[in-house]
């Protein structure tokens, strides 16, 4: 098997930094078929692997072989990657990597199911010149695709709806959340997605994925902070401000903890985040969001608000795996690669009906055999040609 130039190296690299591990670690994993330095040669494209070589790699980074050989039909781009500055590169890799072949396997299934995109992906398509244009932004969208001002029942459904695939990684407090956009070779864009640390509660997920749809969706002028314009975005997403302001008031001196919880409970945005956004439209001051803040932190509320409520769930890979399996379009083993599942292999349609004919009575079997015989005569008669190239008549001896 000839590989493109230079894919193997690309995707030998990635695959490895995708599941952590080291040269080291991989040569174990394949049971010391090969030593890390010929797996370094491999992955500097300074030798190729044999066959035998490769049908051990392959399943040792959880891929077919193909895989290693074939460029993936999409490029992804990391547009924004949220970290603390301890968060060491070896691990950024890691998480990069898995991002990517995640959001691969995602456009190939779209391609698969004839799901492409349907213009719905805003990439850097909103002007912001300021941090409040980020509120007109978040406005703009939400009418786009029809949300309304209500909140929002399920922010996972809502960007599944309109082709964000929401990713969930198992990382470390030192990640904090990223966007990608996967783009097919005439620059077009295949899928996006908003990625997030697994086990956040339901208020700080919420609030990740649309800071995160925030860096997918607006375009800052060089003089604006994304980050702050994301985290703006954000906020007016889950809770515009019209709706907001009428259900607590244009100007507050106090606000109290049962207000600060029901609207907690409405808009799915952590109290932490509620009080950001009240400073930003100006209804609390300062002053007084400083002194909820302190509160905050004296009641360890920081990492763990009262009324917890889990994460949401995203449904996009499992339903659309299965419809492919339905249809054929995966197999079984595929589909436990992508979700986890083990499912039966489904009976092709022609075993399907002799099991389904087998459970008929036998008069109904004989009825169908000499119906089909029947037929059959009759096909053969009409066709004379069966009889040149078989060399005549056929003579019961």
């Amino acid at each position: 098997m000839e590989p493109a130039p230079n894919i193997l190296p690309t995707r030998l690299r990635q695959l490895r930094q995708a599941r952590g591990l080291s040269l080291e670690a991989l040569a174990t994993a394949m049971g010391g078929v090969v030593t890390k330095q010929a797996l370094s040669k491999y992955q500097r494209g300074e030798d190729f692997p044999s066959l035998r070589v490769l049908s051990a790699l392959a399943p040792a980074l959880g891929v077919k072989v193909v895989d290693l050989c074939r460029a993936p039909s999409v490029a992804v781009e990391i547009l924004a990657f949220r970290k603390t500055s301890q968060l060491g590169r070896r691990e950024q890799a890691r998480v990069e990597g898995q991002v990517t072949r995640m959001l691969e396997e995602r456009g190939r299934l779209q391609e698969l199911t004839q799901q492409g995109d349907r213009g719905t992906i805003p990439i850097h398509s909103l002007l912001v010149s300021s941090l409040a244009g980020a509120e007109s932004a978040a406005d703009a969208l939400r009418q786009r695709w029809e949300l309304g001002t209500d909140p929002i029942a399920s922010v996972v459904d809502a960007l599944e709806d309109h082709q964000v695939h929401v990713l969930e990684i198992d990382a470390g407090e030192r990640f904090d959340g990223l966007a990608a956009v996967a783009r097919r070779a005439d620059g077009s864009v295949a899928a996006a997605a908003v990625v997030c640390r697994r086990g956040l509660s339901h208020a700080r997920q919420r609030l990740n994925l649309a800071h995160e749809l925030g860096h997918l969706a607006l375009a800052p002028a060089p003089d604006v902070d994304p980050e702050k314009a994301a985290f703006r975005f954000a906020g007016a997403f889950l809770a515009p401000a019209r709706t907001l302001l009428r259900e607590v008031g244009v100007r507050r001196s106090t606000i109290g903890l049962d207000e600060l919880l029901l609207q907690k409970r409405r808009h799915g945005m952590s109290l932490q985040a509620l009080l950001y956004r009240l400073r930003d439209l100006e209804v609390i001051t300062e002053t007084h969001a400083r002194q909820w803040w302190q509160t905050i932190n004296a009641r360890g509320w920081k990492k763990q608000e009262p009324e917890e409520l889990p994460p949401e769930e995203a449904h996009w890979l499992r339903q659309t795996v299965l419809r492919a399996f339905s249809e054929g379009l995966l197999t079984a083993t595929e589909l436990a690669s992508l979700t986890g599942e083990t499912v039966e292999e489904a009976p092709s349609l022609p075993l399907a009906r002799r099991r389904a004919f087998l459970r008929l009575p036998s008069e109904e079997r004989r009825r169908i055999l000499e119906s089909h015989a029947t037929a059959l005569k009759a096909h053969y008669d009409a066709d004379s040609e069966w009889r040149t190239e078989t060399g005549g008549d056929v003579l019961d001896g």
